[in-house]
């Protein structure tokens, strides 16, 4: 852009150490319902109030909601007046990965294994050869019914083991070819064993008796822990940045604004982006427009005024965006080169992939305007398909002005991805601006 600033140094000690806290965040975060509990504690330790999702919505102050891997917060003033709007953050919680099936155990050719489900638009070959850990929630019998508890295992427990070379002799000309049925179950234990070995090994990592465990949404991930790498340290290699990286900086964004009484701010963290949104903690569904319709009338107001408040309002919707590489470069539009710490991108697309605007994308301007950080543009190949996001579903469930909007990364949806350092702090910057 011709009116930027200067293009961000990756050796700035402040966006160092904002890339500190994001790999934290992430290795805090191992499935959506640990990066919604992440999140929340970072705004509980911001001042924010828990409020639970059944509750009476409290009006102003500054609060958060978690309903599974999703979460809403905000910051709303002691009266809705005429003139009051929304103004909306929005990013997903989930990121592509195999998740355990209802019936796991199996034992073929000597060893134990667990079956898996690909969840999302896996690059599977990046699972193979990897020390993966499990986690995510169970449902266990409680006094009172049944009560979710969270999971993690950060052992070397599981692995894919790849094919060798001696028995796929073209797989390096002719490429890998994988069967998700057939091709994808972890290994864990020699044959022989206690038949159902699943279900003990994560009711002892919940705390819980094997007979007490009823259900449970459980996945696979990664345990390298995030880095920050390269010749001059420039890049954080991480597991999820997709689009955890935009949770984190939402999360950060909003910790640090001060009460406005000119607006609710907002930010909502959903799940199951990954597969659709159309889930009850999703983008497409009820899910965003019952809490806000809450908030609105706790604080005084009506349901005219709610709905003017959410046209005349603005959503931000942020979800990691494709850095050009550098060894498939043809697969990037040309006039649209995108680079790794040249700031977060504005995503344009003709047929609505995206949900930008003129009038939305001058809002995301102003905003970087302000606060000093450089924007790139991306519009895809047209002769590629175009990915979406949460944008186009939250514009139309609730009417509001939207632009879409992340920061640059290769190898997405990889189980580990690479982004900028200088980036992470660019975009909590940019969504701060904007939320003001």
């Amino acid at each position: 852009m011709a009116d930027s600033p200067a293009p961000l140094s990756p050796a700035d000690d402040r966006a160092v150490a904002a890339a500190g806290r994001f790999t934290g965040f992430v290795d805090a975060s191992p499935s959506p319902y640990h990066a919604a509990e992440t999140a929340a504690a970072v705004l509980a330790g911001a001042g924010f109030t828990r409020v639970p999702a059944g509750a009476a919505m409290p009006g102003a102050g500054r609060h958060v909601l978690v309903s599974g891997g999703s979460v809403v917060a905000w910051s709303a003033p002691p009266v809705v007046r005429p003139g009051t709007t929304f103004r909306l953050v929005g990013a997903h919680t989930d990121s592509p990965n195999l998740r355990i099936k209802p019936q796991p155990d199996l034992q073929r050719a000597g060893l134990a294994q667990l079956g898996v489900e690909v969840y999302g638009g896996v690059l599977l070959n990046s699972w193979l050869d990897r020390d993966l850990g499990l986690s995510g929630r169970l449902a266990v019998a409680g006094r009172n019914g049944p009560e979710l508890r969270l999971f993690r295992i950060d052992e070397p427990l599981l692995r894919v083991p790849q094919l060798a070379i001696h028995l796929d002799r073209e797989v390096n000309d002719k490429g890998l070819v994988l069967n998700r049925q057939q091709h994808l179950a972890p290994l864990w234990a020699t044959a022989g064993g206690p038949p159902s070995a699943f279900v003990p090994v994560v009711a002892g990592a919940a705390g819980v008796a094997p007979d007490d465990v009823l259900a449970w949404d459980a996945m696979l991930h990664p345990l390298e822990p995030s880095r920050i790498v390269g010749l001059h340290r420039e890049f954080v290699a991480a597991p999820r940045i997709d689009n955890l990286l935009s949770c984190w900086a939402a999360t950060e964004a909003l910790a640090t604004l001060g009460p406005d009484d000119a607006a609710i701010t907002v930010m909502v963290l959903f799940d199951h982006e990954e597969v659709g949104s159309a889930s009850a903690q999703g983008a497409d569904g009820a899910f965003l427009g019952s809490v806000l319709e809450r908030i609105w009338l706790a604080a005084g107001g009506d349901r005219a005024g709610y709905l003017r408040a959410l046209a005349e309002g603005c959503c931000l919707s942020s979800d990691c965006a494709h850095a050009t590489n550098p060894n498939y470069a043809d697969r990037h539009e040309p006039e649209h080169r995108i680079a790794l710490n040249g700031g977060p991108v504005l995503k344009v697309n003709a047929n609505l992939r995206y949900a930008t605007d003129a009038a939305t994308a001058a809002r995301w301007a102003d905003a970087c305007r302000r606060s000093g950080t450089p924007y790139q543009r991306f519009v895809n190949r047209t002769d590629l398909a175009c990915g979406s996001t949460i944008g186009p579903l939250t514009a139309a469930q609730l009417g509001i002005p939207t632009v879409d909007v992340g920061a640059p990364q290769l190898a997405m949806h990889s189980a580990r991805e690479l982004c900028g350092v200088a980036d992470v702090a660019a975009l909590r910057d940019a969504i701060a601006a904007f939320l003001v």
